[in-house]
C-alpha cells in the first residue's frame, strides 16, 4: 500500500500553487497538483524531475505530459519506462478528466487496477509490462469514447467483463499474458481491428460473432480449455445417452416388469424380430465381406503408388533447394512493400554452433527451431535483407529479417564478434517510437534479426496504397503533424543513445496499434551495407532507392563511415516532403531543385485540395511551418542543418500551434490519428 504524502508536502504543495502565475487556469493548476501528487505516490526513484513552480510550463516541459488542449488541460500522459512502483489510487487520477491517451507502460505498479471512469474523454489506455493483479474493472466500459486498451503482461486474473463489449468504439484489446479465467465475451464491436488473449486460462466455446470470428489462433493461443471454430478446436458436445436402467436410479423404479404369460399376439411379434434380426445379420456378414475386399484393392494400390515415389525421389546426396531464395529479385518499384507471398515454413539449414539470443534481459521466449518451424510470408525486400512474417504453431506472430551477404566487407559483415557486439547495442534500445529488437540469430552463412510483428504495416504503404507509381495522395495535415512529431521523438531517442538510424524512409517507418509512427532497421546499414548502383538505373533497386533519402554527403563510396546524426535529419527532410505530397523524392529534389521545393509542395497539395476538397483553407497555414522544417533538414550544408533537438522542439511547437488554431474545428481534432480509426 502507497504511503500518504507527509504533512510537509502537502505544505509545499499548497505553497508552491501561489507561485503559480495567474495567466493559468484553474483546472490547469488543478492538473498541475494532481500530477505532482501522482509522482509523490509512484516516483520513488525521482525519475520525473517535475516541480511545481515550473507548472506554467507544464505542457512542455514536463516530461511525460506529451500534449495540452488549447486551455492548458493535459490530453495525453505518457509515462513509460521510467520504474514506477507502488499502487495507483482512484483519486491520483480523477481529476485528469481531459485525458485521451494514458499509458504507463513498462513500470513495476502493482495492485489493482483502479476505477478510471472519471476519465470520461480517454481513448487509449496503456496499461501494459506491470505487476497488476486482480480483476479488470468492469467500470472500463463506462469510458464511452475508449478505442484502445492494452492491459497484456501483468498478473490480472478473474474473467473478462461482459461489460465490455458494450464500448461501441472498442478497436484493439490486449489482454495477453495474464492469469485471466472463464469465457471470452460475445464482443460484435464492428470496429474491433486487434483481439489478443493468449497465454491465459481462459475455457469454453469462442463465440461465434462476426467481430470474433475474424481472428485466428494467435490471438487466442495457450488457453488450453479454449474450443471453438476461430482455432479449429472442436467443442466437446454432452452425449445424449438413454435412461439408466440402475435400481440406484430414481426412475428405474417406473420401469414395469414384463408379465409372465404371453399372448399370441406377442409369440407373433417375437417370430417378425427373429426374422429381421437373421436378416439383418446376413446382410452384415455380406457388407463385411465387401468390405474386405475393397480394403485389399486400396492397400494393393497404396504399394504400389509408393514404390513409384521412392524410386522418383533425389538420391541422399543430391543438392536440395530451400524455400527462401538467397538472391531476392529486383523490385519493380523501390522499396515498395512486395504482396504477401505464403511459404509453409521456413526451410533455410542452420549451423549447429547457431544459437537464437534474446536481447533486452528477457529469457528464451521461443526456440529455433519453432521459429524454423514456423510458416512465412514474404512482406518485402530491402537494402539490407528480405522480411518475412513468421507464424508459429503456438499462434505467436514475429517479423524475421534474413540479412543479404556482403560484398567487399566479409571482415566486418562475416566477423561473429562484430554481429553479436551490434545485435546486443540496438538490443538494448527501447522507446514508443521504436521498433525493438527481439532475437537475433547467426551461424556460419546466416543471419537474422527477429522483431515485433506490425500489422498495420508502413508509412509507405499508409502514403501510396496499392499504387505502383508511388504516387500517393497527400496526407490529412493533422497526420502529417502527428507522424512528423513521432518519427523525430523516436529519432532523437536514438540519436541519444549514441547511434544513427542510417537508413530513414517510409518503409522502414511502422505504424502501431494506435497507428503510432515506430522506427525500424535503425543501425543496420553502417555495418551490412551492400554495395550501392548508380541511382540514375531506370528500374532502381532496393539499395538504389534508399539513395534518394540519404545526404548527399554518404554517396561518396570512398567514405569509411558518412552516417552521422545530421545525416538522419536529411532523411528525415526528406521524408516529410513525401509527407505533405505523397510523391516519391527524386534525386534532383535538392540538389537542382532546392529553391523551388515550397513551390513545387504547395502545388502539389493545392491540386489534391481541388481535386478532393478535403484540405480546409487554413491548412496551407499549419504545414507551413513543417515545410519549412523539411527545407532547413535537406540542406546541402552540412552546417546549416539544424541539430535533432530542435527539429523535434520546432515540430512539437508547430503541432501545439496549429491544435491551438485549430481548437473550434472538431472535426479536424478527430481526424488526428494517421490510420482510418473507427469513429
Amino acid at each position: 500500500m502507497s504511503p500518504k504524502p507527509p504533512l510537509s508536502l502537502l505544505l509545499l504543495l499548497c505553497f508552491s500553487l501561489l507561485l503559480v502565475p495567474h495567466s493559468l487556469s484553474q483546472s490547469s493548476i488543478n492538473d498541475a497538483q494532481s500530477l505532482f501528487l501522482l509522482k509523490s505516490a509512484i516516483d520513488v526513484s525521482n525519475s520525473l524531475p517535475w516541480r511545481l513552480d515550473s507548472a506554467s510550463s507544464l505542457c512542455t516541459s514536463w516530461i511525460g505530459v506529451k500534449e495540452c488542449s488549447p486551455d492548458g488541460r493535459v490530453t495525453k500522459l505518457v509515462l513509460e519506462s521510467l520504474n514506477l512502483r507502488g499502487t495507483l489510487k482512484p483519486n491520483l487520477l480523477s481529476s485528469l478528466d481531459q485525458l485521451r491517451v494514458l499509458s504507463f507502460k513498462s513500470n513495476n505498479l502493482s495492485g489493482e487496477i483502479p476505477d478510471l471512469s472519471s476519465l470520461t474523454n480517454l481513448k487509449s489506455l496503456y496499461l501494459n509490462q506491470n505487476k497488476f493483479s486482480g480483476q479488470i474493472p468492469s467500470s472500463l466500459s463506462l469510458l464511452h469514447r475508449l478505442k484502445v486498451v492494452v492491459l497484456s503482461d501483468n498478473l490480472l486474473s478473474g474473467s473478462i467483463p461482459v461489460e465490455l463489449t458494450s464500448v461501441q468504439r472498442l478497436y484493439s484489446l490486449q489482454l495477453q499474458n495474464n492469469q485471466l479465467t472463464g469465457e471470452i465475451p460475445p464482443f460484435k464491436q464492428s470496429s474491433l481491428r486487434f483481439l489478443n488473449v493468449s497465454f491465459n486460462n481462459l475455457s469454453g466455446q469462442i463465440p461465434l460473432t462476426k467481430a470474433l470470428s475474424q481472428f485466428n489462433l494467435s490471438s487466442f493461443s495457450q488457453n488450453p480449455h479454449l474450443c471453438g471454430q476461430q482455432i479449429n478446436k472442436i467443442c466437446a458436445r454432452d452425449s445424449f445417452l438413454p435412461p439408466s436402467l440402475s435400481p440406484n436410479e430414481p426412475h428405474s423404479a417406473s420401469i414395469a416388469m414384463p408379465p409372465l404369460v404371453t399372448s399370441n399376439h406377442e409369440r407373433n411379434h417375437k417370430k417378425r424380430l427373429i426374422a429381421i434380426i437373421a436378416g439383418s445379420v446376413a446382410g452384415g456378414i455380406l457388407l463385411l465381406a465387401l468390405i474386405s475386399i475393397l480394403l485389399f484393392v486400396l492397400i494393393f494400390k497404396k504399394k504400389k503408388k509408393k514404390s513409384a515415389e521412392v524410386n522418383a525421389q533425389p538420391k541422399e546426396h543430391e543438392p536440395k533447394t530451400t524455400e527462401i531464395e538467397t538472391e531476392p529479385p529486383t523490385l519493380q518499384h523501390r522499396d515498395e512493400p512486395q504482396r504477401p507471398v505464403s511459404k509453409p515454413a521456413f526451410s533455410w539449414e542452420t549451423e549447429s554452433s547457431g544459437k537464437l539470443v534474446f536481447c533486452g534481459g528477457v529469457g528464451e521466449m521461443y526456440s529455433m527451431e519453432e521459429l524454423l518451424r514456423a510458416s512465412a510470408e514474404t512482406l518485402g525486400r530491402g537494402t539490407v535483407g528480405s522480411t518475412y512474417k513468421a507464424v508459429m504453431e503456438t499462434g505467436f506472430i514475429v517479423t524475421v529479417k534474413r540479412l543479404r551477404e556482403v560484398a567487399g566487407k566479409e571482415d566486418a559483415a562475416r566477423d561473429g564478434e562484430e554481429f553479436s557486439r551490434k545485435a546486443k547495442e540496438v538490443g538494448r534500445v527501447r522507446h514508443p517510437n521504436i521498433v525493438p529488437l527481439r532475437a537475433y540469430f547467426q551461424a556460419k552463412e546466416e543471419r537474422l534479426l527477429v522483431y515485433d510483428y506490425f500489422p498495420n504495416g508502413s508509412l509507405f504503404s499508409l502514403i501510396h496504397g496499392s499504387r505502383p507509381s508511388g504516387n500517393g495522395k497527400p496526407l490529412h495535415w493533422t497526420s502529417c503533424l502527428k507522424i512528423a512529431e513521432d518519427v523525430a521523438t523516436g529519432l532523437f531517442h536514438l540519436h541519444q543513445s549514441g547511434l544513427v538510424h542510417a537508413n530513414l524512409k517510409p518503409s522502414n517507418v511502422l505504424l502501431g496499434a494506435d497507428f503510432e509512427s515506430c522506427l525500424t532497421d535503425f543501425s543496420l546499414v553502417p555495418t551490412f551495407l551492400p554495395p550501392s548502383p548508380s541511382p540514375s538505373s531506370s528500374l532502381p533497386s532496393p539499395s538504389s532507392s534508399s539513395l534518394f533519402y540519404r545526404a548527399p554527403e554518404t554517396r561518396n563510396p570512398r567514405s569509411s563511415n558518412p552516417f552521422t546524426p545530421s545525416s538522419d535529419i536529411y532523411s528525415f527532410g526528406i521524408l516529410l516532403l513525401e509527407l505533405l505530397t505523397g510523391k516519391v523524392p527524386f534525386q534532383e529534389l535538392v540538389e537542382e531543385h532546392g529553391e523551388d521545393i515550397p513551390k513545387w509542395v504547395r502545388s502539389v497539395r493545392e491540386e489534391e485540395k481541388t481535386e478532393s476538397g478535403e484540405e480546409s483553407d487554413t491548412a496551407e497555414e499549419k504545414l507551413g511551418v513543417l515545410l519549412e522544417i523539411a527545407i532547413a533538414c535537406v540542406s546541402v550544408d552540412v552546417a546549416r542543418r539544424p541539430g535533432m533537438e530542435d527539429v523535434l522542439r520546432m515540430v512539437r511547437d508547430a503541432r501545439a500551434e496549429a491544435m491551438v488554431a485549430s481548437s473550434n474545428n472538431s472535426s479536424d481534432r478527430e481526424r488526428d490519428r494517421p490510420g482510418n480509426s473507427p469513429g
